[in-house]
């Protein structure tokens, strides 16, 4: 091979010519490198998840607000109805407290017992016309006619009671009078039982089953003594009225007297004659046990408690409401307040005499104490 020929060979491989823009390029600096873009179709991709997203949650959002608005609307449909119940609830627990007070009213006559008996049945009537009124939401639709019921019993209790009182206005024996009394007294009874097991209980079932919250079931005690649903009670009831009615005489002696004192909530007698150590608590309680010791029926008894304190006692009544001859009634004394502590005081006790009661020196009683705090 001649030199000529090598030449050409390395002729063949030299770089080709620069281009004008590498010409032209500043040595040392190098090119902008151009942005880096997603790959096609990448970009509408992006803005499509986040479309869906958003109306995900847009969705979400308005699924939350008509649920809470649906719960707030059941919630205000149950109240409703509940305070439509408990206007009528009230209405007759006030007709039984004014039937408590009447039976047990020392000057009551019979001609004025059976007209203000009427008048209650006629206004326990208005009452379960209010009732049937009443619509109740869909799942308390098979118990509200328990209202309706116990309703209806207390008006059928009140008829019932004035008819027995004019059919035993001429009859001499109280046993049978206070039988047919009592025979009546007993619907009265009854109605509470309907109330509370056939509408109170069922009632609050549904509103857990129905995630109702904050919203109470009303109730309704008609016969707040319950012995007046018993023979005995209305027999002396009966022979009380009809003394009053008659203008007769009572019966002699008459009287009551204090059997024991204790302190609540250990049940421990006090002592007239020894300091009595009494622990205070939140719980703090007296309760007082009276004794009718006459041969009368009594009615209405205050009974007072003293508690000895500076500046100013501590005084408490309670009312015992009706007592036959023999029997034994309590007065419980609680939310006392705030007593002594560590220092001697006394806890005095009173039973207002009943009329004509001669013998009164037990009737009160004075126990020297001493509060301490509690463990």
């Amino acid at each position: 091979m001649s030199e000529r020929d090598t030449d050409i060979e390395f002729d063949f491989f030299e770089d080709e010519p620069a281009t004008t823009e590498a010409q032209t390029a500043r040595p040392g600096r190098r090119g902008r490198r151009p942005p880096i873009r997603p790959p096609a179709g990448v970009t509408p991709l992006l803005r499509l998840i986040g479309l869906i997203a958003f109306a995900i949650l847009v969705v979400v959002l308005l699924v939350f607000g008509v649920q809470s608005c649906r719960g707030s609307q059941k919630r205000d449909t149950y109240e409703s109805y509940m305070a439509d119940v408990d206007e009528v609830a009230a209405q007759s627990e006030q007709i039984g407290r004014q039937l408590n007070n009447l039976l047990t009213d020392p000057a009551a006559k019979l001609a004025d017992i059976r007209e203000r008996l009427s008048g209650l049945a006629q206004q326990q009537e208005q009452g379960v016309t209010r009732a049937e009124d009443i619509d109740p939401p869909g799942p308390l639709r098979e118990i509200h006619p328990a209202v309706i019921q116990s309703l209806q019993l207390r008006v059928s209790g009140l008829q019932g009671l004035d008819r027995a009182f004019q059919r035993t206005a001429q009859i001499r024996n109280e046993n049978i009078a206070g039988r047919a009394l009592a025979i009546q007294a007993r619907r009265l009874l009854a109605s509470d039982v309907v109330w509370d097991d056939l509408y109170k209980e069922p009632s609050r079932r549904v509103l857990v089953d129905q995630d109702v919250r904050g919203v109470q079931v009303p109730d309704s005690n008609f016969l707040r003594n319950p012995d007046l649903a018993t023979p005995s009670l209305m027999a002396s009831v009966w022979r009380r009225v009809r003394g009053a009615s008659s203008g007769a005489s009572q019966c002699s002696p008459r009287g009551t007297g204090l059997v024991s004192v204790k302190a609540l909530p250990g049940g421990t007698d006090l002592s007239t004659t020894t300091l009595n150590t009494v622990e205070a608590s939140e719980e703090l309680g007296v309760a007082v046990t009276v004794e009718d010791t006459g041969c009368s029926q009594e009615v209405r008894i205050p009974v007072t408690l003293t508690i000895q304190k500076s500046p100013e006692n501590i005084v408490k009544t309670q009312t015992i409401g009706i007592i036959n001859p023999g029997e034994e009634q309590t007065a419980t004394f609680r939310r006392i307040g705030q007593v002594p502590f560590a220092t001697r005081t006394n806890i005095k006790v009173e039973v207002k005499p009943v009329p004509k009661e001669s013998k009164t020196d037990n009737n009160s009683a004075e126990y020297p104490v001493i509060f301490s705090l509690g463990q």
